[in-house]
């Protein structure tokens, strides 16, 4: 007997640290400007310790387009 091996595959993606150089880092490659500290925090909370590359590209360009009351962490 032959095994048949399945057709699917799970491919496993590489997770980066979110932190604020890797933010720096993404949003100079997608964006223009600079991202601000408010934006680096939600950034931060939304995705937690580590995400993968294509999550971060998402979020970043995300949250340019979010209305900045949804941004700020109420005090």
């Amino acid at each position: 007997m032959t095994k048949v091996l399945s057709a699917t595959r799970r491919v496993r993606k590489a997770k980066v640290a979110v932190s604020e150089t890797n933010l720096r880092r993404a949003a100079a490659r997608l964006l223009s400007t600079r991202l601000v500290c408010t934006e680096i925090s939600y950034v931060q909370r939304e995705l937690g310790a580590s995400a993968t590359q294509e999550e971060l590209d998402a979020k970043i360009l995300a949250v340019r387009a979010l209305p900045w009351s949804s941004i700020v962490e109420a005090d």
